[in-house]
């Protein structure tokens, strides 16, 4: 099933998809490793596209690494039962509180206030 709808609030707040060959050329490594990313957790995706390609937000990346704090932020949504759609959901969603998206903060290191609030969804 893909998921492109102007309704989606993550398809509204994602600049830019990669997929995971364009993921994996940003972070300087190879497919394979990317896939495994995806499948350990460090990373979450959604099929998009006619072709319901495997694709992550751009937004994951900065300066050729993966976004500090992310992996963790994961895994502590992961721990508190959240899917990978409701994890994009969770990353994008505008929390005035931050201010900005739990994603914004992060690339702004602000990660601890992030998995403050994603290790508190456990409880």
């Amino acid at each position: 099933m893909t998921v492109q709808n102007s309704a989606d609030p993550v398809e509204r707040a994602v600049s830019r998809w990669l997929t995971l060959p364009e993921l994996a050329e940003a972070l300087g490594s190879d497919v394979n490793r990317v896939r495994r990313m995806h499948s350990d957790g460090q990373i979450v995706a959604r099929r998009r596209g006619e072709r319901a390609v495997l694709s992550v937000p751009a937004e994951f990346v900065q300066d050729g690494e993966l976004l500090k704090g992310l992996t963790g932020t994961l895994t502590l949504l992961s721990d508190a039962g959240y899917s990978e759609e409701e994890t994009l959901v969770w990353l994008f969603a505008d929390d005035p509180t931050l201010p900005g998206s739990p994603v914004t903060a992060l690339r702004e290191n602000r990660g601890t206030e992030v998995r403050r609030r994603a290790q508190a969804l456990g409880f």
